[in-house]
């Protein structure tokens, strides 16, 4: 497959495979596209390029990699054979023979084109504003709840004011006004450690916001490297060729030539503004906090260029399946730079960062617990909120199986860790407080099974819970009253005789959402509870400082009232595109 240089390349291709609906019909990117776009990948449909967009000149594409088949469109097998060849290499060429280096040559060859390269000049530097008119871009507001318009595919830019690399990194940009925007550079994220550095030092940080270009440069801005490799490099790789690179005429960074956009400035140091609010991709509505501010100075864009977006919210939206390439396409190194871990999966059912699993080694006591501290540890997997941990030899992607496998051989008094009182990330409100709140680790290890699990309620419940339901093996999910009607009740049900049979109880606010799909079981069950306030057992001890706990253990994953709403579309925009989404979509497409 012949390289996808820009976002034309890639367009062209979709095109061929019938992988690209034009609407013509008029549409506003306040609110409409981003419900047109949830309509269609909800039906598995193609992406979006809608020609005919108000207030506008520029074209809008959406739902670019909505579908595992567009990811492989993009990109095909030879990034993913390059990793899984490279770790191969690594692994077995030390100490280096004639043998092993003269097998290594295809691999050697293609490494050699991995790069940048500098051209004289570029596509996007077509067109100049100096100074920039944001308004005249299409920016989308997603959710009626939303604080504005938001760039949702940007492309961030910086360099460390140390010497110490670059970073290219997906950090939302909410448009205030035609020259400045936000910046919502969360914790434990690369920009934002550049940006600290230069406020150190009391020095505006210089930014690049770039739109557009090839998916190479797309994805290797999402993707969860560790600080030290260049996403430039990631995106070289993904493309399989050297990224072509330009000079600004006015200074400053170097620009990715196929780029669409280019958007340059500075960060100010200690300036703030409120960013948001913004329908986030757990599912709710993260609220308004003061955020770093993005100083534009000018802006570059290709002659006819092409405004791509995303729109987040619920899961499964697009990132999923962009989440997911990126594990399978970064899975093969985590042995290398997290030794004892052998298996690696984040759910993006739960917005990734809520649930991660991972089969690890466990050939000496507790070993597995180490390697769940060193997954814990690294980069933005540090932000993972609970942790699955098995030595078992079955896929940890395979939710239901992993849980069983787990739930028959944890030990409650020893294998439950709760860390309280840590980081979280910035968009989970499950805490007492924002990025503050507490992880969990929990283990399932040894060959045999240390228990027959229930599989069918028999029992009991006290007053307050109905509807019981045995979704998985050891796993009974029950609706309670509303947490502000009874906040104790997750405390009497674990207590309850009538359920002492089961392992886990999950106690929502109705069973029936909860357990129509497994999507709406991890989602309602990971992103609504938090490990050190909502996990409640029959009986509790205290041994060398570790607190470990009796069977049934309760998981409240009913909604506390500080959460954020659930996004929900509002009534004028279903209502809006209800009237046109027959005649813009073919019914293949619609859901």
């Amino acid at each position: 497959m012949p390289p996808i240089c820009n976002l034309r390349d890639y367009l062209h291709v979709l095109r061929r495979e019938d992988e690209l609906l034009e609407i013509r019909t008029p549409v506003d990117p306040h609110l409409e596209i981003a419900e047109i776009h949830r309509r269609v990948i909800a039906s598995q449909g193609p992406a979006l390029l809608f020609t005919n967009v108000r207030n506008s000149g520029f074209p809008v594409v959406t739902n670019l990699f909505g579908t595992p088949r567009r990811l492989e469109l993009a990109f095909g097998r030879r990034p993913l054979d390059f990793v899984r060849h490279l770790v191969q290499l690594a692994e077995h060429l030390m100490p280096p023979s004639l043998d092993t280096l003269w097998q290594a040559r295809p691999l050697l060859l293609q490494g050699l084109k991995i790069g940048l390269k500098q051209r004289r000049t570029g596509p996007v530097l077509q067109c100049r504003q100096q100074p920039a008119r944001l308004h005249e871009l299409p920016l989308l507001t997603s959710w009626h709840s939303d604080g504005g318009a938001f760039v949702t595919l940007p492309l961030v830019y910086t360099e460390s004011p140390d010497g110490h690399g670059h970073n290219l990194g997906m950090y939302r940009i909410q448009r205030f006004d035609d020259t400045t925007t936000g910046i919502h550079w969360q914790i434990h994220k690369g920009g934002g450690f550049h940006y600290f550095s230069a406020e150190q030092k009391n020095q505006p940080l210089p930014m690049t916001l770039f739109i557009g270009g090839p998916p190479a440069l797309m994805l290797a801005a999402i993707a969860p490297l560790p600080e030290d490799i260049p996403e430039l490099m990631l995106a070289s790789l993904l493309q399989g060729r050297k990224l072509d690179m330009v000079e600004d005429p006015l200074g400053g960074h170097r620009l990715v030539a196929e780029v669409e956009f280019a958007i340059k400035g500075v960060v100010p140091p200690h300036k703030r503004r409120p960013e948001g609010p913004f329908g986030d991709h757990y599912g709710y509505n993260s609220l308004a906090h003061d955020y770093p501010v993005f100083e534009t100075s000018h802006l570059y864009h290709r002659r006819d260029a092409i405004y791509p977006a995303t729109v987040v919210g619920r899961p499964r939206q697009e990132d999923f399946y962009i989440g997911d390439f990126l594990q399978d396409l970064l899975s093969p190194l985590f042995p290398l730079v997290m030794n004892g871990v052998h298996q690696l999966k984040t759910f993006g059912e739960t917005g990734f960062h809520c649930l991660a699993a991972a089969r690890v080694a466990n050939r000496y006591p507790r070993e597995a617990f180490a390697a769940g501290l060193r997954i814990l540890g690294e980069g933005q997997l540090s932000l993972t909120k609970f942790l699955l941990l098995t030595d078992g030899s079955l896929d940890v992607a395979d939710f239901p199986a992993l849980w069983q496998h787990i739930l028959e051989r944890i030990r409650w008094d020893e294998d439950l860790y709760v860390f309280a009182n840590v980081s979280q990330d910035t968009l989970d409100y499950t805490g007492p407080s924002v990025n503050r709140g507490s992880k969990a680790m929990m283990m399932g290890l040894g060959r045999e099974p240390l228990r027959q699990l229930a599989t069918e309620f028999t029992g009991s419940l006290p007053d307050g819970c109905t509807r019981p339901h045995a979704y998985l093996p050891g796993t009974l999910v029950v609706q309670g009253v509303s947490y502000e009607d009874d906040p104790e009740l997750a405390t009497r049900l674990a207590a309850w005789q009538g359920i002492e049979e089961w392992q886990v109880v999950v106690l929502v606010d109705a069973t029936e959402a909860a357990t129509c799909s497994l999507q709406e079981f991890l989602w309602t069950f990971f992103t609504r509870f938090e490990p050190a306030a909502d996990i409640h057992g029959a009986g509790q001890t205290v041994r060398r400082f570790h607190v470990g706990l009796r069977p049934p253990v309760v998981f409240d994953c009913r909604m506390k009232p500080w959460y954020t709403e659930v996004l929900e579309v509002d009534p004028e925009t279903k209502q809006l595109v209800d009237s046109k989404f027959n005649e813009m979509i073919p019914p293949r497409w619609r859901c």
